[in-house]
């Protein structure tokens, strides 16, 4: 397609004129690209190894939703969500398009949602040619060719080279993302950062099917067993969403955002890649993800082993969250299409900084919704701006910060859906035993691996269940292949007082995080409260 009939795509986002435009391009072209712009460089294994620059990370206080007559009443506004002003994006959008004009650019058209009753079609314009290869991996992609009707339902402008002004533009500094709801836009400039374009959509279908198609979203990974049996792991990023659903024994339906249909529609994956931390990364713990780092795919803030092209996965002078993009279909135990039957298990995965809460137990329907409205773990180094070691921290569903709904309705809907199907709810802990960060060892993946698949495999449903004195959750007192002091918190520290005083601790915490959401809490919620302190 030529540059004068791409523009004709490009008006309705404000472009008068472009100097040079792809659309569409396949990986290949977007690689050499990258490479001939001094963009990226290429490993031994052919994956284009790129940097953020500043910004590693998502930057949460730098995301706005414009607030105007179509959002006013319905997003949970507030730290998490911030108002911005209509006419300051309407100027802001002005400049970042004048900016884009002159620029070489790269326009991707594809989708998000791999059930045909839910897909949000998107045209994205990027700076970068290594941007439209991570959205060539991480959204799914249309047929061969070019679609002449191709009609968004949303775009992405991202002009990681463009800086605002916050004293002219209404930023808080100089980079932004900002949801416009109304122009169906997502706006982005002063970062460098993938991960902003990927859960900016992600925010926009949690608000949309909600109100739209009655479809839960889910920041959660998903798969399926040989039997057709659906699992589901809600968790924040580093948690391990990615790992423990990359399982050769059951198909991947996808690593971190999916919707819940209405009634037995069952799950569908949002996207068409995955995006996981790479961070001490071997062949021997994590295969899949090893050998699908390949040509096409990308790797994030990596550095080589000196005198090499192989990365040196332990390194990470630059961040903690180093990571890799490539398409689902580079892991080869995938569902095809990616979506999957309503789930008969649910893991909600925290990394549990403290070292309190056992490595899994089973959660009753009380206690499955507080823990999701309570969505407890511990921000991982480098997962957001200025985190350098573990912090704990609470995020309503496992994902507050992508929630432009107030998280209630999101736990209202889980609800309903688990009053409609029988599935079986699990809090497994990913982090630390032992002792607390510091004092305690992390939980080894092996064993976390074991547990779950004991869930899995129907182990778990004769098992003897002890509850635990404070969280009220049932504990197993045995799971094949797993020490059964591990299983009991208590009885690996050192110190039993010093847990106990820990775990009192955390309680308290989980009581103070729920005091917002108590008021509008039902008695069955309440009662998956920790127990009454002595």
């Amino acid at each position: 397609m030529t540059t004068s009939s791409l523009l004709n795509r490009l008006q309705p986002l404000g472009f008068s004129h472009v100097a040079h435009a792809h659309l569409n391009l396949p990986p290949a072209e977007l690689v050499e690209a990258a490479l001939c712009r001094g963009e990226g460089t290429l490993t031994d294994t052919g994956a284009l190894m790129a940097d953020t620059g500043q910004f590693t990370g998502r930057s949460p206080k730098d995301r706005f939703i414009v607030k105007d007559a179509s959002t006013a009443d319905s997003v949970w506004w507030g730290d998490i969500n911030i108002a911005f002003d209509p006419a300051k994006f309407d100027q802001l959008q002005a400049k970042v398009v004048a900016y884009l004009e002159d620029k070489e650019l790269y326009v991707r058209e594809a989708y998000a949602g791999a059930h045909p009753a839910s897909q949000l079609k998107l045209r994205i314009v990027n700076e970068l040619a290594w941007h439209n290869l991570f959205c060539y991996n991480l959204f799914l992609r249309p047929g061969e060719g070019v679609d002449t009707n191709w009609t968004p339902d949303f775009s992405i402008i991202c002009a990681p080279g463009f800086e605002a002004d916050p004293a002219v533009d209404g930023t808080r500094q100089k980079n932004f993302a900002i949801l416009n709801f109304t122009k169906k836009i997502l706006l982005i400039g002063g970062t460098a950062y993938a991960g902003e374009m990927k859960k900016g959509i992600f925010g926009v279908l949690n608000y949309l099917l909600p109100h739209e198609q009655d479809t839960l979203p889910m920041h959660c990974s998903a798969n399926i067993g040989t039997h057709g049996d659906a699992a589901v792991f809600f968790g924040l990023s580093g948690t391990g969403k990615t790992t423990l659903s990359t399982d050769p024994h059951r198909h991947l339906v996808g690593d971190d955002e999916h919707g819940w249909l209405p009634g037995q529609g069952g799950i569908f994956n949002f996207e068409g890649g995955c995006y996981a931390k790479v961070i001490d990364l071997s062949a021997e713990k994590e295969p899949e993800i090893w050998q699908a780092i390949k040509f096409g795919a990308i790797v994030e803030n990596t550095r080589f082993v000196p005198g090499t092209r192989s990365v040196d996965y332990a390194n990470k002078s630059v961040t903690e969250n180093t990571r890799t993009a490539y398409p689902i279909d580079y892991i080869p135990n995938i569902a095809v299409p990616s979506v999957g039957p309503v789930p008969t298990h649910m893991f909600f995965l925290t990394a549990d900084a403290t070292g309190v809460l056992p490595p899994i137990s089973r959660l009753d329907k009380s206690h499955a919704m507080y823990h999701f409205l309570s969505g407890y773990t511990a921000k991982v180094a480098g997962t957001e701006m200025g985190v350098t070691e573990p912090q704990a921290t609470f995020s309503a569903c496992f994902g507050a910060v992508f929630l432009p709904l107030h998280p209630t309705k999101y736990a209202e809907m889980l609800g309903q859906k688990m009053d409609e199907n029988p599935v079986h709810v699990w809090l497994v802990n990913t982090g630390w035993t032992g002792g607390a960060y510091g004092t305690g060892s992390r939980m080894k993946l092996g064993l976390t691996r074991a547990m779950i698949t004991a869930a899995l495999t129907g182990q778990l449903e004769q098992a003897d269940f002890q509850v635990h004195p404070v969280f009220g959750v049932a504990v197993p007192t045995a799971v094949p292949g797993v020490p059964a002091t591990l299983l009991d918190p208590r009885s690996t520290w050192a110190d039993p007082a010093a847990y106990d005083q820990a775990a009192k601790l955390l309680a308290s915490k989980f009581i103070t995080n729920f005091e917002k959401y108590a008021a509008n809490a039902n008695a069955e919620i309440l009662a998956g409260a920790p127990l009454a302190l002595a």
